[in-house]
């Protein structure tokens, strides 16, 4: 039975990541399984320079999920070079990369940073707030997209997946600005913008006012999005948004996604992505599925 996939030219065992900001590096976790039995560990949003994150309250529980104003809190690129990478090259799984910037300028520091550091894949967060355009993150405009994909792929030595904000209105116009830029594959989706007002304290349960919902509450809008991404490009594209099982991961790659990421799940449960791979495993093994790779997309066959 085969389930190795491939992106952008990179081989992994399984199509089971964890998603970005939820695993940090993975340190804390390794306690619980080994890393090297996921397809890739992807990282917390690494800046140039360290980010002090929101103010508290950053972190509200929702029905079916919950909201985060972190902030992309992170030490830094200097810090997660020294301290990070060594620790996940012990384990025999990819490394993949988040990105974040404030800048056009920022994310090419980063990528400049890491172009001979022993990463496999930079997976670019375009849901940052583009400080020079007002704020607007990158990931709302097509042509901003476009733009930040164009300049991230001049100065990347690896592979380039961008990260696809679900806070527009055509999806498939983003995936195709970011293929037309000139990214390796897609990975989605970020968050969705949400709101908790706390009607006790007669105030916002956020100290940012707004956050990002994730959990299972956003999976339908999810598989929806990754589907008409999936039609829109011809790209690789990573699916992620309320997976709790392998059942859930299973509706991402027929609706066409390659692989998969496990985010707020892990809170629930740290070995949670682990268990998504063995519930891969499993429904193959039910259906006599043989290779992964039949599965792709397959709802249209």
């Amino acid at each position: 039975m085969n389930l190795s996939v491939s992106l952008a030219g990179v081989t992994l065992k399984n199509p089971v990541m964890t998603a970005s900001g939820t695993f940090g590096s993975g340190e804390e976790y390794s306690e619980f399984f080994d890393l090297g039995r996921l397809g890739a560990v992807v990282t917390k949003g690494v800046a140039n320079v360290p980010w002090p994150g929101n103010p508290t309250p950053r972190v509200a529980e929702t029905c079916g999920g919950m909201l985060n104003a972190i902030g992309l809190q992170n030490p830094g690129i200097d810090v997660f070079v020294n301290r990070d990478i060594p620790f996940l090259k012990k384990f025999d799984t990819r490394i993949i990369v988040n990105v974040c910037g404030k800048t056009t300028e920022d994310y090419e520091e980063v990528v400049e940073r890491l172009a001979e550091e022993p990463v496999d894949l930079l997976e670019i967060n375009i849901s940052c707030p583009n400080v020079k355009e007002g704020g607007i993150a990158f990931g709302q405009d097509p042509r901003a997209a476009e733009a930040i994909t164009r300049a991230v792929k001049k100065k990347a030595k690896q592979p380039v997946i961008m990260k696809l904000s679900p806070n527009v209105t055509n999806i498939g116009d983003m995936a195709r600005a970011v293929e037309a830029g000139g990214a390796d594959a897609v990975s989605l989706i970020n968050t969705l913008t949400g709101m908790k007002i706390d009607i006790h304290k007669r105030c916002f349960a956020l100290a940012n006012k707004t956050g990002g919902l994730s959990g299972p509450a956003i999976k339908p809008v999810a598989v929806r999005m990754v589907y008409e991404a999936a039609h829109a490009v011809s790209l690789p594209v990573i699916g992620m948004g309320g997976i709790m099982s392998g059942e859930d991961a299973l509706e991402f790659i027929l609706a066409g996604a390659r692989a998969v990421s496990v985010g707020t799940a892990t809170f629930h449960d740290p070995r949670a992505a682990l268990k998504v791979a063995d519930g891969i495993r499993a429904y193959m093994e039910r259906y006599g599925v043989e290779d992964i790779n039949e599965l792709v997309g397959a709802v249209d066959q």
